[in-house]
């Protein structure tokens, strides 16, 4: 990909540069940015790009490293491992494996998966969490046929899977053990034992748990999105004590969380809330409140706070980037149902 120097050399001021597939000589690295991950709809998932600065963009940088490989359908998580980046795509059964400073495709992984989700890494291995088949009539086990595929990142290649007993969703790695929420059908918080591949006692929590993340040692989690009254559990993993932060109505279907600078950003509706993860309390007073369709993805990161709208699920839709005081940055065009934003340093 090619940066125009005519463009460069005409103006002093920086430049918003789209870039096009050319000779790798003169390819850009995707680094110091953030990608964009976009689901997609009937059609094929995408990813985009843009420097911290704003300076460059790529659209869809999978396409312009690739060119008519496709990314797969439903494109779902992103999770790193040195060099590499690895791009779920549930619809597609497929993880593609790709050099994250250039996109440049090295392998896929596409046995042993089954409809799946999210991902995270340890020594060497891959764990990746599988929805499988879905509850109904015809299939009364589809709520307790998840598992986590265990895939060896030196060969990418499936290795085996963990049976669940259980729906799983979102997940984090901790002192060689998985965390996993159960959105539907559980108020447990599924503990997975790495070294012996073996589910260990649950931690009840709550139904409807959804975003989960680790920080110094404590997981905080998310319960609300089908709730009347949604939650923030905070689980010490020392000894797996639990407390809680209970919204007031107010602030029911609360549907993203993370955790950045010992503060916890949440959100509820389209608006972004932040308490020191110190709080008893819940914080009523929104720090944005943008005009978006349907807030899809969310992420707090390099003192910036990053918000998606999922559009129409049929044209491009928009990413917007926000000051952690609420002043908006700037907004990109990307593609279609933007869900997540990970950060490529």
């Amino acid at each position: 990909m090619k940066l125009s120097k005519l463009l460069l050399m005409a103006f002093s001021v920086s430049l918003f540069v789209s870039c096009s597939s050319d000779d790798d000589n003169d390819q850009i690295e995707y680094k110091n940015g953030f990608l964009i991950l976009n689901e997609g709809s009937a059609g094929q998932g995408s990813v985009s790009f843009s420097s911290n600065d704003f300076n460059v963009f790529e659209k869809d940088a999978y396409t312009a490293a690739n060119g008519s490989d496709l990314l797969g359908k439903y494109a779902q998580n992103i999770f790193f491992d040195g060099d590499r980046a690895y791009i779920i795509a549930g619809g597609s059964n497929v993880i593609n494996v790709v050099n994250k400073y250039t996109f440049k495709l090295i392998a896929k992984i596409d046995t042993g998966l089954a409809n799946p989700r999210y991902g995270v890494v340890k020594d060497g291995k891959a764990y990746v969490t599988n929805a499988n088949t879905y509850f109904s009539a015809s299939n009364p086990n589809g709520n307790t046929d998840d598992y986590v595929a265990v895939i060896n990142l030196a060969t990418n290649t499936y290795e085996s899977k963990i049976n669940l007993n259980a729906t799983a969703n979102r997940l984090v790695e901790k002192n060689g053990k998985l965390y996993i929420t159960e959105p539907y059908n559980s108020d447990k918080l599924l503990v997975v034992n790495i070294a012996t591949k073996a589910l260990e006692a649950p931690v009840a929590i709550g139904s409807s748990a959804d975003g989960i993340e680790e920080n110094n040692g404590t997981l905080y989690i998310l319960r609300g999105p089908y709730e009347d009254r949604s939650e923030i559990v905070k689980v010490k993993l020392a000894d797996n004590s639990i407390s809680r932060i209970t919204f007031p109505e107010s602030l029911d279907g609360a549907a993203f969380l993370d955790v950045y600078e010992n503060k916890i950003y949440y959100t509820v509706g389209n608006s972004v809330y932040s308490i020191a993860t110190t709080a008893t309390e819940a914080s009523t007073t929104a720090i944005v409140t943008p005009s978006l369709g349907y807030l899809y993805g969310f992420a707090v990161n390099n003192n910036r706070i990053y918000l998606a709208d999922s559009g129409d699920f049929k044209a491009d839709s928009k990413a917007y980037i926000y000051s952690l005081t609420g002043s908006l940055q700037k907004e990109l065009t990307v593609g279609v149902g933007p869900n997540g934003f990970y950060f490529n340093d």
